[in-house]
Order: C-alpha cells, then sequence, then structure tokens
C-alpha cells in the first residue's frame, strides 16, 4: 500500500464520521420534535456505511477484496429512518395530545445518542491520528532519501 491510498482511506473515515456526527446531532436536536412537515413526530435516522469498491456482482467485490487487503476506504451507503414505534408520553396539556392525553414522541433515545456520538468522534479522533502517522511517516522517509 502506498502513502498516497493510506492518506485517501483515513480521508473517507474522517468524512463517513462527520457525516455519522451531523446525523446524531440531528437527531438528538430533533429528541422533542412532535410535530414535522411530513406530519407526526420526527424519525430518528442512522446511516449505513460500505466500502467505496462495491460496484458489481458478488464475485467481482469478493475478487476486489481479495486482490486488495486495504480495500478502498469507507462511504455512507445512505441514511434511513428508524422504523421502531413512536414513544407514547402522557401530557394532556401539550398541543398536539389526542384525545386521551398522550403525545407521540420521537422514537429518539438521548442516551443511545450520546453513546452513538463518543463512538463518532472516537472514530473520528482514531482517522485524524492515523493521518498524522501517515505525514510523519512520508517525512521521514523524504529525510532517509537526503
Amino acid at each position: 500500500m502506498n502513502l498516497l491510498s493510506a492518506l485517501q482511506i483515513a480521508a473517507s473515515g474522517l468524512t463517513a464520521q462527520r457525516q455519522r456526527v451531523e446525523v446524531i446531532s440531528s437527531n438528538l436536536a430533533n429528541a422533542e420534535t412532535t410535530r414535522t412537515p411530513e406530519g407526526g413526530p420526527f424519525r430518528r435516522k442512522d446511516l449505513v456505511f460500505t466500502t467505496q469498491s462495491m460496484t458489481g456482482a458478488f464475485q467481482t467485490m469478493l475478487g476486489d477484496a481479495l486482490d486488495n487487503e486495504a480495500g478502498n476506504g469507507v462511504r455512507v451507503a445512505g441514511i434511513y429512518e428508524d422504523g421502531s414505534p413512536f414513544i407514547r408520553r402522557f401530557q394532556p396539556g401539550h398541543p398536539d395530545a389526542d384525545p386521551e392525553g398522550y403525545v407521540l414522541m420521537p422514537n429518539i433515545s438521548p442516551v443511545e445518542e450520546m453513546v452513538n456520538l463518543i463512538s463518532a468522534t472516537r472514530s473520528f479522533e482514531a482517522n485524524t491520528q492515523a493521518v498524522s502517522a501517515i505525514k510523519e511517516i512520508a517525512q521521514k522517509s523524504l529525510e532517509i532519501g537526503k
């Protein structure tokens, strides 16, 4: 593996984790949103990661993976909405309460989102350290050539 491909892999990890932090931030910001333009409460969103080289049939992908052990980095395959049920909370004075006094709240657990945020932050830090290590290796390589 050359240094540029290692740098590209680490950069793709940084980009993917940045997008993950943005989605988590959106979830936390909308944890109490009971009314959206689509109607109903906000639905929790999550990311799906995939490798950047997944572009063909299974055999092609398997062959590519075996030929290139390091892979080609990561990318966000998509953002999907969590289909778990909304949380029913008894708040009879709320404007969105049903006749029984219950309000449908977003299917977001702030504790789970904070754990995901810590995980994304640590992954981002690991990729940042990888970029620093790659830069240091490149610098040492140039010093050897003097």
